[in-house]
């Protein structure tokens, strides 16, 4: 059994190795250049890479082979088992796929051309956005609000029309319903999610609860209103999932000035973490047609990592290019020895974890300091306003969290519920906000989130869990200190030798919570994101 896997390893990593590498750059070349042709030729490679695990030959291989218990060999198991997910989730009937593809691309296309209206006039979501954030008109707030969930009325009946597709596609395969078949081939459980999320929210629902009452008070004194009259539309985004700017201060001027590519380049090669060939490779500047965003990626899981980025000189850009340069670093370091299955993340959530923990520090005052030499009274005036303005923003984003990961459960175990009720009472049960009186209309729907990136959203949360374990393992066991909040990483080289050895080179050697564990030796728990953000110790 051993060698029949063997030569099926050989001759699928043929064909499978060299398309990777080339849907890779086609896709990197259409990101730049913007041009419809190149997107096209990466959707025709896409189709190749996915027909090729729809192949239920192989897969009734895969699944014999590994029914027989007889591969011993740990890498071998490894890639046994990621393939065997991978082939699974390709297993749905073409027709039904068909059905799922053209559903989800309506869907999308609705949120794409749909313009909400306000006062009888057409507004923007960056035109709602900066009356959520600035207008102090409560009658203009409530209709900015009233405006951003009009999408989803009009995308409600067909997107539950895709849950239940999805649905179907996951019994077709002997799931229960989408959300457990997309958590069991991510390698992740329900009950195992369950847990930490309500772990997360024992340990943040009275901190949140102080924190609000403060934030309600500003608020309300800022509108003119008492807070009893706060509703949904007073806060600064159309779900409260981010921190109002309440706590804020200028971070832009000490950018200004500075070339962010070097400070980021500068500041990991002096954590033994060198960027240098992967900056060479990448494209960070704005050009005609390029994407407007930013992302890492992989080219062919054996060296040719790049990033793209549109660069300026301020936190914003700062912020990203460290976040990717995390991305980055996590691909460029894994173990190029591993077999190539296995030249990857552990999780999409382990690199986002690095990432987010490399982000975070364009605000910290510390890392300021280091890498531009701030004076100690800058410095702690920095610290002061952006501890509180991260702390408000992190627990936050926790209890939005909190809504989306048991609304979206819910949403696929039972679709014909009441979904409007649904949504408003873990609103206000986790976000502690009111619904809106005599309000029954799909917001949830306005959530782009459900259309595109179906059973993920979690994932952010636990990115961030894990970007607090890590930096609570680095004071302690790599540098040695209790003095968490002071931590600057700058010129700790050390860190760079941890994270190569416990985080970057296992690759996906091992299950997530197997290799946090390795690395931190614990499982991942909420306990130092609540440090971090809550205690502030």
């Amino acid at each position: 059994m051993e060698k029949k896997f063997d030569e099926f390893l050989e001759k699928h990593l043929k064909v499978i190795q060299p398309l990777t590498t080339e849907m890779n750059s086609v896709y990197w070349n259409a990101a730049i250049s913007g041009k419809k042709e190149d997107y096209d030729r990466y959707a025709e490679l896409e189709l190749i890479y996915r027909k090729i695990y729809t192949d239920s030959t192989e897969f009734s291989l895969i699944k014999e082979i590994r029914q027989s218990g007889k591969i011993k060999n740990e890498l071998k198991k490894r890639q046994l088992e990621i393939l065997y997910n991978t082939y699974l989730e390709n297993q749905i009937s073409p027709e039904l796929l068909e059905m799922m593809v053209k559903k989800s691309s309506e869907v999308e296309n609705k949120f794409s051309v749909f313009r909400a209206t306000m006062d009888g006039k057409k507004i923007t979501d960056n035109e709602i956005s900066q009356i959520l954030k600035k207008e102090t008109d409560s009658r203009k707030r409530r209709a900015a609000w009233m405006a951003s969930k009009q999408v989803g009325q009009q995308v409600a009946d067909d997107l539950i029309k895709l849950v239940k597709l999805r649905n179907t596609a996951a019994r077709e395969l002997g799931f229960d319903n989408y959300y457990v078949m997309s958590l069991t081939l991510g390698e992740q459980n329900i009950d195992e999610l369950t847990k930490i999320f309500d772990e997360l929210d024992e340990l943040t629902r009275e901190p949140f609860k102080k924190m609000k009452a403060e934030l309600d008070s500003i608020l309300a004194e800022y509108y003119g209103i008492g807070v009893d009259g706060l509703m949904p539309w007073h806060y600064h985004d159309p779900f409260f999932q981010e921190g109002p700017l309440v706590y804020d201060v200028d971070l832009d001027k000490y950018y200004a000035n500075q070339d962010v590519k070097k400070l980021a380049r500068d500041f990991y090669d002096s954590i033994n973490l060198e960027v240098d060939d992967i900056l060479k490779r990448s494209d960070l500047y704005e050009k005609e047609g390029k994407n407007p965003h930013a992302f890492c990626t992989d080219i062919d899981r054996s060296g040719d990592v790049r990033v793209l980025t549109n660069l300026q000189n301020n936190e914003q850009w700062m912020e990203t290019i460290l976040h990717e340069l995390g991305h980055a670093v996590y691909d460029k370091y894994i173990d190029r020895d591993l077999p190539f299955l296995l030249r990857e993340p552990a999780h999409s959530f382990t690199t986002e974890a690095i990432a987010m923990m490399f982000g975070r520090l364009s605000r910290n005052g510390y890392w300021l300091q280091k890498m531009i030499d701030l004076p100690n009274e800058e410095r702690d005036q920095i610290a002061d306003v952006v501890n509180k303005s991260l702390a408000l923003k992190q627990l936050i984003f926790a209890r939005w969290c909190q809504v989306m990961f048991r609304f979206e459960r819910a949403l696929y175990e039972n679709p014909n519920q009441d979904l409007n009720i649904l949504w408003w009472d873990l609103a206000e049960k986790y976000q502690m906000i009111k619904r809106p009186p005599h309000r029954n209309a799909p917001d949830w729907a306005a959530k782009i989130h459900f259309t595109i990136a179906p059973v993920y959203y979690h994932n952010y949360m636990l990115g961030e869990l894990l970007a607090s374990q890590l930096h609570y393992y680095i004071a302690a066991q790599v540098l040695h200190t209790k003095s968490v909040k002071t931590i600057a990483y700058v010129g700790e080289k050390e860190i760079g030798k941890y994270l190569k050895k416990n985080v970057f080179q296992p690759g996906n050697r091992y299950v997530w919570n197997e290799m946090i564990k390795r690395a931190t030796g614990e499982y991942l728990t909420p306990k130092y994101f609540v440090k971090q953000f809550v205690s502030g110790n």
